[in-house]
């Protein structure tokens, strides 16, 4: 994939597991820890999702986003939220906190570790998490 096709914003990914973690800490739950593999599939999903037009949790070539976490090296993949069109964390999280299936995996206090990836011509969002 060109470079040019993926444009992220670090700082609005950190900001999302800033607000990820301040959501679990009201529920009770311990915060995740960011993990560098969960990034790159986060950020691998969201690129591609840009670059080939489709908003899915699995590839037209059908692959699963368990599948894409186990690919970039994390052997237990959690869960995955993905969303379009908000550009800033808050947006992002105000429509993911808004959504009862979203809400459950970012309140799962047996998740361990989050990525997020941003593409931000776009504006395409995932969250991967660990168990």
């Amino acid at each position: 994939m060109p470079a040019q096709a993926f444009a992220a914003d670090t700082g609005q990914q950190q900001r999302v597991v800033e607000l990820v973690n301040q959501a679990r800490a009201g529920a009770g739950c311990e915060p995740l820890t960011e993990d560098e593999r969960l990034t790159n599939a986060a950020n691998g999903h969201s690129s591609d999702m840009a670059a080939r037009g489709y908003f899915s949790h699995t590839t037209p070539e059908g692959a699963t986003f368990d599948q894409r976490i186990k690919n970039a090296g994390h052997p237990s993949p959690g869960s995955e939220n993905i969303a379009a069109g908000q550009s800033s964390a808050e947006q992002v999280m105000d429509a993911w906190m808004k959504s009862d299936g979203h809400k459950r995996n970012i309140l799962d206090c047996s998740l361990k570790s989050i990525g997020v990836g941003v593409e931000t011509t776009n504006w395409n969002w995932t969250q991967d998490f660990g168990r």
